[in-house]
């Protein structure tokens, strides 16, 4: 707990708690709204489109967020997302709501979110030692997968029994409150130097893209682009089930069976958050090998067993693996990765890594509504088992040590003085 003694972490992980608040309602409330207004799985397949593809243009973000100051990104993030979400309710009120407008508010949200989220990120180097990036990360992870359990759960639910309206209006208020707690943070100076906008837009914009293309060198010159090709087929089935889980949810009985099996995708991956330090003591490649064959079996036993309660219980099981090991390569990458580069880094590893979701995502909502949404829920399950495969075939994703063990050359990187001297800072 000594972790929470330092003001500015218990700041920035209350603010991450409520902004994670906003987005679970967000989310849960936008998605089943979109599927009543458009009658079938394929609006809520092309809304998982439009909701995910900012987040595979999030390199995008990167060169913004090593430049900009954190703090301000954090609190103009939380205002302009308050004051969208509350365009539903408003329409709503004069009766003009459609889901077009749905469909042009949830892609604008989901874009301020790919600045906000690698912001927090940076943040936590800056205000934690070394020594506590890992149990910074688990809280982190704890804070977000805890929130997604219980507010799933409770956003599904209310959704049948208040409706989707009523919780984009407790969404903004949200994102103000988060407002509020970011203001209270205290970065140290020189973390907080923004980019000279004096040097005029030509000069600005050459610095940008010559940012961007460092980012994209350091991720695909390393170990990292090799992980992304599990990860993009994972991420592609993970996209199409997300998009077909509220028609699967509906013909299992409803809105309150969609909130179960979010609020399980969460739990387990709050568990597998809490057993990142448990994890970390095998062999990560080893390990992950085994452990996300075992998930894509209980993921596909999920969508076929008529026992509802354990098929959810099963889709929780499938999410532990993921969410120990995004735990322990974000605590990796921020101890390897200097910081002043670490935006543009996350930011493109996490693009690429996403990039396949918004076109699993359309693919799931059209399949779904010429063939099942069991069947494809079912399948979507599989994609998890290429990550094994993937690692059991490359030789250095199979022999990746234990987690304190992981440095840069574990990835491939050098951070060297010499290298480095290009780096624009």
């Amino acid at each position: 707990m000594e972790i929470l003694k330092n003001k500015n972490f218990l700041v920035l992980l209350l603010g991450r708690i409520i902004t994670n608040i906003g987005d679970s309602i967000y989310y849960v409330a936008a998605m089943w709204l979109v599927y009543s207004l458009g009658g079938n799985a394929f609006y809520s397949g092309l809304a998982g489109f439009l909701t995910l593809l900012p987040m595979a243009l999030q390199f995008i973000s990167g060169p913004f967020v090593d430049r900009w100051p954190v703090k301000r990104t954090l609190i103009t993030t939380q205002v302009l997302q308050a004051a969208l979400i509350l365009i539903i309710p408003i329409t709503y009120y004069y009766d003009a709501i459609t889901v077009q407008i749905v469909l042009i508010v949830m892609p604008i949200v989901a874009f301020i979110e790919q600045f906000a989220y690698p912001s927090q990120s940076k943040a936590l180097p800056i205000i934690l030692s070394k020594k506590e990036l890992i149990k910074g990360n688990s809280y982190f992870s704890f804070a977000y997968q805890g929130i997604d359990m219980v507010f799933n759960a409770i956003s599904g639910l209310l959704v049948a029994f208040v409706g989707a309206i009523t919780l984009y209006l407790a969404d903004s208020i949200t994102f103000a409150i988060a407002a509020i707690l970011f203001s209270l943070l205290k970065i140290p100076h020189q973390s907080e130097k923004a980019d000279s906008t004096k040097k005029g837009i030509k000069q600005g914009l050459k610095t940008y893209f010559h940012e961007l293309n460092e980012g994209f060198s350091i991720v695909f010159g390393s170990l990292m682009a090799t992980f992304l090709i599990g990860s993009i087929v994972a991420n592609f089935a993970i996209g199409g089930a997300l998009a077909v889980l509220p028609a699967f949810a509906d013909e299992q009985g409803g809105a309150e069976i969609y909130g179960f099996y979010l609020a399980s995708m969460s739990t387990g991956g709050l568990i597998g958050a809490l057993l990142a330090g448990w994890m970390g003591k095998f062999r990560l490649g080893v390990f992950s090998i085994f452990a996300f064959f075992i998930g894509a079996i209980c993921w596909f036993l999920s969508a076929i067993l008529p026992w509802t309660y354990i098929a959810v219980a099963l889709y929780g099981i499938a999410w532990i693996p993921i969410g120990g090991t995004n735990v322990i390569f974000a605590a990796a990458v921020q101890s390897v990765v200097p910081n002043r580069i670490l935006g543009r880094v996350n930011s493109v590893s996490a693009s690429m890594g996403t990039i396949a979701m918004p076109i699993g995502s359309l693919a799931g909502g059209y399949f779904a509504t010429v063939t099942s949404p069991t069947w494809v829920f079912a399948l979507t399950g599989l994609g998890i088992v290429f990550i094994s495969i993937v690692w059991f075939l490359h030789p250095r994703l199979k022999g990746l040590p234990k987690a304190e063990d992981l440095n840069p050359e574990s990835f491939g990187l050098d951070f060297t003085e010499e290298n480095m001297e290009h780096v624009t800072t």
